[in-house]
């Protein structure tokens, strides 16, 4: 009796494991996709900060009490308009003191010209000697230069007086008023600032593998129009262009400091504004994965690539760019590969798999639909 269980029972478990090993010839099913070469675009965001292609601090230049103030805070000015005066009386007193000084200078001039006339007319005549000749000629070349020292000390004073009326250097939009009506200040006092930013430039910085990445497209010939994300996150209705960088990549941080050029006639962007820089960067050619195809172990990338026999083998993939849903890979994979789609969870190393190969064109062409 107890053999005949015995039987029954190795009868049993070996039945079972037949079973089991002819379910798991085939393998487990999973969708797989071999890798596909494209030509995409890759969009690449930079953080910038915004200033007017205009902007100076407006500073006084004389000492005083802040007699009036034309502006107020954010309104535009023409050139040339009147925006702040200083108290000028001290200023007007030693502007007519030259002005006196001046006056005296040409009399007196007038006054060696007149005793040289006279004196040439006497020496003609044998009445006086050729030396006091000599004399008179000095003395109005004496006078003439007094009279041109006069006449710059007389600029000067009329200069610092002007130093009392402050007009706008060029049309824009006024700033902070920091300083008040009738308050004294003194020479290199900030009164406000001055922007015009019908025009802003956006200044930011790229690593030295950004640049050399972007090199090519950066050319006159081939550069491409650069978007503005604002901090809302929409984005300025007029393109720019990339106009210049700097001739040297920094040594402390390794980056290279860009200038892009924005169009702004509705005064919209404000000089100090942030925001980001969205450029296009072609790639041509480039093997694209899918994201969910995907990895990862530490800092490594990793997919599920099938060999010969259908198991499953652990494959590292260098990720050169981020797409929507895809990655572009820059080494790792052969276009021949056959990687397994989604499900990588699930997976194990050497595990048998039933492939069910789907198109990865099929795919892309539905993700860019679905955008």
């Amino acid at each position: 009796m107890k053999i005949t269980v015995f039987g029954i029972t190795l009868f049993s478990v070996l039945l079972f494991s037949c079973a089991k090993n002819e379910k798991n010839v085939t393998g487990e099913p999973f969708e797989v996709v071999t890798p596909e070469i494209i030509d995409t675009s890759v969009y690449l965001d930079f953080v910038v900060e915004v200033e007017a292609v205009k902007h100076i601090e407006i500073r006084t230049k004389a000492n005083g009490f802040l007699e009036k103030v034309f502006v107020d805070e954010g309104v535009f000015v023409r050139e040339g308009q009147l925006l702040f005066t200083i108290n000028k009386r001290e200023a007007e007193e030693v502007a007519a003191k030259a002005n006196a000084t001046l006056n005296m200078a040409k009399a007196e001039a007038r006054n060696t010209e007149l005793e040289l006339e006279n004196t040439r007319s006497l020496a003609e005549k044998n009445i006086v000697s050729k030396i006091e000749l000599e004399f008179a000629k000095n003395k109005v070349q004496i006078a003439k230069a007094k009279v041109a020292e006069a006449a710059a000390e007389e600029a000067q004073a009329k200069l610092k007086l002007s130093y009392a009326e402050i007009r706008a250097p060029f049309a824009g939009f006024i700033g902070k008023l920091p300083i008040k009506m009738g308050s004294l200040i003194s020479e290199g006092t900030l009164l406000t600032t001055l922007s015009q930013s019908d025009a802003v430039y956006a200044y930011f910085d790229v690593s030295e593998r950004q640049y050399l990445n972007f090199a090519s497209d950066w050319t006159k010939e081939t550069r491409k129009p650069v978007q503005l994300i604002l901090a809302n996150d929409s984005i300025h209705p007029y393109s720019g262009s990339i106009q210049t960088m700097d001739s040297q990549i920094d040594e402390e941080t390794g980056n290279l400091s860009v200038r892009a050029k924005f169009d702004n006639p509705k005064n919209v962007l404000k000089h100090g504004a942030s925001g980001k820089i969205r450029m296009e960067r072609d790639l041509p050619k480039a093997m694209v994965i899918p994201q969910i195809s995907t990895f990862e172990i530490q800092d490594r990338t990793f997919v599920y690539v099938l060999d010969k026999n259908n198991r499953a083998k652990m494959q590292s993939v260098e990720v050169a760019q981020r797409l929507p849903h895809f990655y572009t890979i820059s080494g790792g994979l052969k276009t021949s590969d056959k990687i397994i789609y989604e499900g990588v969870q699930g997976v194990s190393e050497g595990m048998l798999i039933q492939p069910k190969e789907v198109s990865l064109k099929a795919i892309l062409n539905k993700k860019i639909n679905q955008q």
